[in-house]
């Protein structure tokens, strides 16, 4: 059974979303671990609350980003962590944890990755460009992690349609339930093909 390991920042609704997924059999995994660099975030209450193994790692436990890479990886380990999922996690992992779980960290983007994806491209930031941009589709991601931002390759994707008459909004709250569906898809397919 895959072993997920969940790294979350903020809100947490793709937290939950897996949490509960696991933890009613609809996802053919368990949640071993869950990291936030947030120990005030909602994503870390949630997890408390549906009593998860919790860690907070972050800058103000650990000022040597190294000594962070090596206590993320080390955490993970010692959960016993078979896949990762960054769930709205808002900073780089290191290049030891990366190395380490090479091939088995994935994240979601609210873009057709390769578009509007990279460095400072990301909630809401991503909607308002593509509605500037007058793009008549959009849609979410789900990729590889490697060192650069939006830049793993991409596992599977989601078109969602852009009205003319659509705001930030809409784009946003469309994507959203787009992306929950094809998060869920995508850990099911790789649980049941590892």
């Amino acid at each position: 059974m895959m072993r997920l390991g969940i790294l979350s920042s903020h809100e947490g609704s793709l937290l939950q979303l897996v949490m509960d997924g696991c933890a009613n059999q609809k996802i053919p995994a368990t949640v071993n671990l869950v990291i936030s660099n947030n120990s005030k975030s909602r994503a870390y209450r949630r997890a408390i609350e549906a009593g998860a193994t919790t860690l907070h790692l972050s800058s103000n436990t650990h000022s040597d980003p190294e000594l962070l890479d090596q206590a993320m990886l080390d955490a993970l380990i010692a959960h016993d962590v078979s896949q990762v999922l960054l769930a709205g996690f808002m900073r780089k992992i290191g290049p030891r944890t990366l190395a380490h779980f090479k091939g088995h960290i994935i994240n979601t983007h609210p873009s057709l990755l390769p578009k509007f994806g990279g460095q400072g491209y990301y909630g809401r930031r991503v909607h308002e460009a593509v509605l500037a941009s007058g793009e008549n589709e959009t849609g979410a991601s789900v990729h590889q992690v490697i060192d650069a931002y939006d830049q793993g390759s991409v596992i599977a994707q989601v078109r969602v349609p852009v009205n003319s008459t659509d705001s930030v909004d809409d784009i946003e709250n469309r994507v959203k339930n787009a992306e929950r569906d094809l998060l869920v898809n995508t850990l099911i397919k790789t649980a049941l093909s590892s």
